[in-house]
């Protein structure tokens, strides 16, 4: 069967089949090109490098740690009885020897005024005592001039009688005289020791009133409970009306001394044995004031103003932290730094001379964890280097060993790089680069 087209739909496939050939030759001519043509030759990679060089470095060491207060009393009364008032605000600042509450006095008051009435009484006893041993130490005088004469006469009646000049009746009347004034003189020398008694009685009745005349004012004086420290108060556990106990559990209220403060920091024995060996070895050198100038980060990130002061280095190691405490104080004026708060305390070990400190980005880890670097040698060639690091200081790395003064290490473009491999240096721009890192910081923070 013959299929004869009209003109018009013979004119569209003779241009189709025109259009579909022009592909086809293309694909012919692309397949017929030079065979003996290589890949097109590899650019050398460009790397910024960073010289290094030796520089006296400032090495801190940055600690987290807790504020705690310079002084903490707890306030608990010492007599027992119902709060009558309390005389301070809460969370106010109060001075030491201000009253804070007070005891209902009346029965503290009644012991003080008994107290002080036994004293009175003891006190006219003994004068008592001592005017009536007075008056027997007079009589005592009197009769001792009384026997002294009596036994005169008697040994002066007895030789008389002796010679007859007196009659026996006479001798024998001198002798009683001198018999009853030496008894009269006994009576009145146990009289005097009698009084003397009274009187030693009188006076330890004097002391013991005075004793419990003192406890009592003690007691009394206890109604009032004073601040015993410079500080600022807490919240108070009682109100008005209620019964307190002496020396109960339960504090009244807590006083803590905020200025000065102190930051409680833990410091591995590790970090401690480190730092000792690094100042014995010559590493590092103290300038004489890195006990004085402790800065402090606080929890939102901002730096304290103040600069604080090491004050001890606790004596005993935390057996299950491996750590010892060490001690700062800071002003704390505003009372910005309250008990409790997390900070972090950024301290000076000391100066390392002819330090080498290189940008924490040069820094690569191989498979097993350690760290390494790459060196453009004379040649101009990548070398790694395995490097040992004594730790961060900013952005940088102190580097104890690996490198030395004159090695160009490669800071940028470490992912272009392969060891032995032929590169292209440029000096590495800091500034350029933490330019670049602020502005990316900073596009990321606005999305």
């Amino acid at each position: 069967m013959t299929f004869k087209l009209s003109p018009a739909p013979a004119r569209r496939w003779r241009s189709l089949c025109a259009a579909s050939s022009i592909p086809l030759v293309l694909f012919l001519a692309g397949c017929g090109g030079n065979k003996n043509q290589g890949p097109p030759p590899q650019q050398t990679p460009q790397v910024a490098v960073l010289t290094v060089q030796p520089e006296s470095v400032t090495v801190t060491t940055e600690l987290p740690g807790r504020t705690t207060a310079n002084l903490v009393a707890e306030i608990r009364p010492q007599v027992s009885g119902i709060i009558k008032e309390r005389l301070f605000t809460e969370g106010a600042n109060v001075k030491a020897g201000e009253v804070l509450y007070k005891i209902d006095p009346a029965t503290f008051q009644a012991t003080y005024d008994a107290a002080a009435s036994k004293l009175e009484v003891s006190k006219k006893s003994a004068d008592r005592a001592r005017a009536g041993l007075t008056a027997v130490q007079a009589m005592l005088a009197q009769e001792q001039a009384t026997l002294d004469l009596a036994q005169a006469n008697r040994n002066r009646y007895e030789s008389l009688a002796q010679s007859g000049s007196v009659s026996v009746s006479e001798r024998d009347k001198a002798i009683t005289e001198a018999k009853v004034a030496d008894a009269t003189l006994r009576s009145i020398q146990a009289q005097v020791t009698s009084n003397e008694q009274a009187i030693a009685e009188a006076e330890a009745n004097i002391q013991q009133a005075k004793s419990s005349l003192e406890i009592a004012k003690i007691n009394l004086d206890y109604t009032s409970i004073t601040a015993p420290i410079d500080g600022r108060t807490g919240r108070s556990e009682v109100t008005v009306g209620a019964l307190v106990s002496a020396n109960q559990p339960i504090p009244l209220t807590t006083i803590q001394k905020l200025n000065p403060i102190y930051v409680d920091v833990p410091q591995s024995t590790v970090d401690l044995l480190r730092l000792r060996r690094s100042l014995e070895e010559g590493n590092l050198v103290q300038n004489g004031v890195h006990r004085n100038n402790v800065k402090l980060i606080l929890e939102d990130g901002s730096t304290y103003k103040e600069q604080g002061t090491v004050q001890f280095l606790d004596v005993s190691v935390d057996t299950q932290t491996g750590s010892v405490i060490l001690r700062m104080e800071f002003p704390n004026p505003e009372g910005i730094l309250l008990p409790g708060m997390f900070v972090r305390a950024v301290l000076e070990e000391g100066v390392a001379e002819n330090a080498i400190v290189i940008p924490q980005q040069a820094v690569t880890r191989n498979q097993k964890g350690l760290p390494e670097a790459y060196v453009v040698d004379s040649e101009g060639k990548a070398q790694i280097k395995a490097l040992e690091i004594e730790k961060a200081i900013g952005n940088k790395w102190l580097v104890s060993s690996g490198l030395v003064a004159g090695d160009r290490i490669i800071v940028e473009g470490l992912q272009r790089v392969r060891p032995n491999a032929t590169v292209k240096t440029v000096p590495f721009d800091a500034t350029t680069t933490s330019s670049a890192q602020a502005t990316e910081t900073t596009s990321t923070t606005n999305q």
